[in-house]
C-alpha cells in the first residue's frame, strides 16, 4: 500500500456498537475473566509472565479443560490440554499488556488488577475500544514471530551469551512486521474501495500475490509462484492468530488440499481449483478490524478518511474533501451533509463554495451538481440566481433542464464553450485517462466539428491541459494533432495574457 495514494473513506459502525464486539472478542474476554480472577497468590516472574505451575488453574477458570470445558480445546488428551494451557498463557499475556492485571511486586512476584480492566467494566465505548487497540497490538507483534518450536530449538542453541542469531532461523522482524502490515492494508483497501469485495471475505492466495507479483508481471514466474505459496502459508498461520482478537473472520487452508496432487503448488496459484478457491483460504476484514486498522493507519500519519466526518463542517471543506472519494463514498458524505441542512440554503452555500479559478474548482463544481440532484426541486431558486454568473450559469442550466424547469435562458456559445472545458477538467481531475473520459473526448470531437478552432480561445485556466488531454486520449491521430495544436494556441495566448 503505498502511502502516497489516498485512502478511500470507510463507514465505521457507531463506537458502542463496536465496543460490546470487543468484549465479545475471545481474547479479550478470557484476558478479563484471568485479570479478575487474578489474585494475592498468583505468581508471575518478573516480566509478568504467569508461572508455569498456575496455567493449568488458569485455563480452567478459562473453562478450557475440566468437566466443564468449552471450546476447541477440551480435556481430552494430552494435546488438547497443552493447547488449553497455551491459549490460557495467551490471553494472560494480552491481560498484561493491555494493564488488565499489574505487577504490584517484581520481588515476589505478585499482581493485581489494573486500570484497565475498570474501563471495560465502567469505562467509555471509546475506553474500551483504546484496550481492545492494545490487545490488537500485542497479537500483531506474537503474528510477526516465527513458528515458536523454531524459536525454542534456537534458544537452545544460543551461546553463553544468550544472544540468538536469528539469521539462522532466517527471520527479519522488521521486515517480517512489515510484510504483515502491508497484507493488513491491501486488506483495508480492498474493503474499503467500491471496486473490492466490500465487507465480503477475499480469497487468501489474491491477498498472498498482493504482496508478491510486481504489477506489471503478466504471467507470474515459477520462482514468484512458489513465494506467492510460501506467503499464503505464512498467512494461514497469521489469520488463525488474528482471528480471537476480532480483527478477522477467518476461514483457514483446507489441509486436504495440501495432500492433494499439486496441492502445496497450486496454493501459489498456478494450479489453484478456481471452482472452489475458498479451499485455500478467505478472509474478512471484521468492522471492528476496520475500526482498529484505521487507528494504525492514522497513528503511522496516513489520512484515512471516514464517511460522515464532514457533517458538520462547510461546504467549501465538504466539496473539497470529497473531490478524491470514490463515487458512493462522495455521495453518503454529501447525504450526511445535507441531512443537518434546510435544503435551499444548503443548494445557495454549495453554488457559493464551488466559485474559484484555482486548480481544484473544476472538480468542486462537478461534487457541487452531484450534490443538488440530491436536494431535488426545492433548489430551483437557488439555482435561478446563478444564470448570470460566469462559473455556474452553465451548470444553473444544466440543472434546471434536467429537473424539467421551465422559462430556461439558452445559454451563450462562450458560456456552453467554458462548460465543456470545466466539464473535462473536473474528469480529468476525478478519474485521470479513464476509458470514460477517452469516450466522452471521443464523442465530443466527433459531436462538435470545428471545435477545436474555438476551444483554445476559451478563458478558463484550465483550457491548455484539458485539449493537451484530448490530444492525448484521442484515438485519431488527426483530430489528437489537431487538439496538440489549440493546447500550443490557448498556452501562448495565455503567457500574451500574462505579460
Amino acid at each position: 500500500m503505498s502511502d502516497s495514494s489516498p485512502l478511500p473513506p470507510v463507514r465505521l459502525r457507531p463506537e458502542a456498537e463496536l465496543a460490546r464486539d470487543a468484549l465479545a472478542t475471545p481474547l479479550l474476554s478470557r484476558a478479563a475473566r484471568l485479570a479478575r480472577w487474578a489474585g494475592p497468590e498468583t505468581r508471575v516472574d518478573p516480566g509478568g509472565e504467569l508461572a508455569e505451575e498456575q496455567l493449568p488453574a488458569a485455563a480452567e477458570v478459562l473453562g478450557l479443560v475440566g468437566a466443564n470445558a468449552e471450546g476447541a480445546a477440551s480435556a481430552e488428551g494430552a494435546g488438547a490440554v497443552e493447547e488449553a494451557v497455551g491459549l490460557a498463557d495467551e490471553a494472560w499475556q494480552v491481560a498484561v499488556h493491555t494493564g488488565l492485571v499489574t505487577v504490584t511486586d517484581e520481588e515476589r512476584g505478585t499482581v493485581e488488577a489494573g486500570e484497565a480492566l475498570r474501563l471495560l467494566t465502567s469505562g467509555s465505548p471509546r475506553d474500551v475500544l483504546e484496550v481492545w487497540l492494545g490487545a490488537l497490538e500485542a497479537v500483531l507483534a506474537d503474528a510477526s514471530v516465527p513458528d515458536l518450536g523454531e524459536m525454542e530449538a534456537l534458544l537452545e542453541e544460543a551461546g553463553e551469551d544468550g544472544e540468538v542469531d536469528l539469521s539462522s532461523l532466517d527471520w527479519d522482524p522488521e521486515a517480517e512486521a512489515a510484510f504483515l502490515d502491508g497484507v493488513l492494508g491491501n486488506l483495508y483497501l480492498l474493503t474499503a474501495g467500491e471496486d473490492g469485495p466490500g465487507e465480503g471475505p477475499v480469497p487468501l492466495p489474491a491477498l498472498a500475490a498482493s504482496m508478491i507479483v510486481p504489477e506489471d508481471m503478466e504471467e507470474p514466474t515459477d520462482e514468484v509462484l512458489e513465494q506467492v505459496s510460501d506467503a499464503l502459508m505464512r498467512l494461514d498461520d497469521q489469520f488463525r492468530l488474528l482471528e480471537p482478537i476480532g480483527l478477522v473472520e477467518f476461514r483457514p487452508v483446507d489441509e486436504e488440499v495440501l495432500t492433494e496432487e499439486g496441492g502445496s503448488d497450486g496454493a501459489g496459484g498456478s494450479g489453484i481449483d478456481e471452482a472452489d478457491v475458498s479451499r485455500y483460504g478467505m478472509v474478512r476484514l471484521t468492522p471492528l478490524g476496520l475500526y482498529g486498522l484505521r487507528a494504525r493507519l492514522l497513528e503511522a500519519g496516513y489520512e484515512a478518511p471516514v464517511v460522515g466526518e464532514l457533517a458538520d463542517k462547510g461546504a467549501d471543506v465538504l466539496l473539497d474533501g470529497t473531490g478524491a472519494f470514490p463515487p458512493g463514498a462522495a455521495r453518503a458524505e454529501t447525504e450526511q451533509w445535507l441531512a443537518r441542512r434546510e435544503p435551499l440554503a444548503a443548494a445557495r452555500e454549495l453554488l457559493s463554495a464551488a466559485r474559484g479559478a484555482d486548480a481544484g474548482a473544476p472538480l468542486r463544481r462537478l461534487r457541487c451538481q452531484q450534490a443538488l440532484s440530491l436536494v431535488g426541486a426545492v433548489a430551483e431558486p437557488a439555482l435561478r440566481e446563478v444564470l448570470d454568473d460566469a462559473e455556474l450559469g452553465g451548470l444553473a442550466r444544466v440543472w434546471l433542464a434536467e429537473h424539467g424547469a421551465a422559462d430556461v435562458p439558452a445559454p451563450p456559445e462562450s458560456m456552453v464553450f467554458w462548460l465543456t472545458i470545466d466539464t473535462l477538467a473536473a474528469q480529468l481531475a476525478a478519474e485521470g485517462n479513464s476509458a470514460e473520459l477517452r469516450e466522452l473526448v471521443e464523442g465530443l470531437a466527433a459531436g462538435h466539428s470545428g471545435f477545436f478552432a474555438s476551444a483554445w480561445r476559451v478563458e478558463h485556466p484550465a483550457t491548455a491541459e484539458v485539449l493537451e488531454a484530448m490530444g492525448r486520449l484521442h484515438p485519431d491521430k488527426k483530430v489528437a494533432k489537431e487538439a496538440r495544436k489549440a493546447a500550443f494556441k490557448a498556452r501562448s495566448q495565455r503567457g500574451e495574457q500574462g505579460e
